[in-house]
Formats: C-alpha cells, structure tokens, sequence
C-alpha cells in the first residue's frame, strides 16, 4: 500500500515538474520574445497548411504531366502523410482537451488564431509531416535542410505567438514525423502488393 501511494505521489510530482518546466520555457520565449519577430513568425505559423498540402499536389500534377508513376508515387506518401498526421493530432486534441496557455496564465500574450485544444500542435504536426515525407522521398540536402528549418520555424512560430506550450509542438513534431514513416511503408506495402498481382496474372 506505502509503495502504490509513493508511486502516484512521484507520478503527481513528476506531473507537476514537467508542467512548471513546460510553461517556464513558454514564458522564455513568448513573454521575454523579440516584438520585432511577430510579424515575421505570424507569416511563417500561416504558411504551415498551404505549404504542405501544396507539396503533394505540385510533385503529383509534375507526375501526371511526365508520365513519370514514381513521382506520383512519392506525392502519395506526402499526401498520405498529412492526412495520417492531422487525424492522429485531432484525434489526441479532442481526447486530451488541453486548454492554450493563453487561457491558464494570464501572462502569455495570444498573437495568432488559437481556438482548438492545445495538445499537440497541429500547425508542427502538418510541417513536421511534410517535411519527413519530402526528404524521405527525396533525400538530398538541398531538400531536407530547407525542409526541416521551415518546419522548425514553424514550431517556434507557435510558442512565440503564445498559442503552444513546448510540449505541444514536440509533440506536434514526432506525429509528423512518424506519420511520414507509416506512410511510407503503407505505400509501399500496397505498390508492392500491386506488382505482385501483376506477376501472376
């Protein structure tokens, strides 16, 4: 019995830790933040939706204008990707229904739209996903260095703004990131199960 009531106390504890760190690194970052960068990190947090769902469509419409099936293959997995990773992060809002640090500490200025619950950051989520899936589909540095800092701008964009603990975007980002892994192995699990119906018949 001792040792179960020690066991929720450090869980409480711990809890309770991770949160004060959460919020004082919030605080770090949005209240002590350089105004000068608002404007600025309030495009880059509006671009995270277009931008990724513009990528699926653009290397898609290149595939079909090419004839090139590979490349449309590659827009699959970046399309599936997002749609993976935004159900996944409104699935985990709704269930954890984490309010926005603006509403529980008076202190944290609100500069963009943040209506939604907190947890996790779908805006990082979204970024983090097309950035994975683009430099698994092609790695090149070229790629993926552009990729990762667009989507990292976008994670700061939201604690700057006020509307994300850190913790949400982490989050937000490791869903990205291995929604982009799932579906890559997802389209290849159907391509490869396609090519084999093929060489039977």
């Amino acid at each position: 019995m001792k040792n179960a009531l020690f066991f929720v106390f450090a869980l409480i504890q711990m809890n309770v830790s991770a949160q004060n760190a959460d919020i004082d690194l919030l605080r770090k970052i949005n209240v002590d933040r350089n105004p000068k960068l608002d404007q600025t990190l309030s495009l880059i947090t509006n671009t995270s939706t277009p931008i990724s769902f513009l990528m699926p469509a653009a290397v898609f419409t290149i595939g079909l204008v090419n004839k090139d099936s590979l490349l449309k293959r590659k827009a699959f997995v970046i399309g599936g990707s997002l749609i993976i990773s935004t159900a996944i992060s409104t699935g985990i809002k709704f269930a954890a229904n984490r309010e926005r640090p603006f509403e529980t500490y008076p202190e944290i200025i609100k500069l963009t739209k943040g209506g939604s619950p907190s947890f996790p950051s779908g805006h990082t989520s979204v970024a983090f996903s097309a950035a994975t899936s683009l430099s698994l589909m092609f790695p090149k540095w070229y790629v993926i260095a552009p990729a990762y800092v667009w989507a990292g701008a976008v994670g700061y964009s939201r604690m700057h703004l006020g509307v994300h603990y850190p913790s949400d975007v982490l989050v937000g980002a490791a869903i990205g990131a291995g929604s982009a892994l799932l579906s890559k192995w997802v389209v290849h699990k159907i391509y490869s199960r396609k090519k084999n119906k093929a060489n039977l018949i």
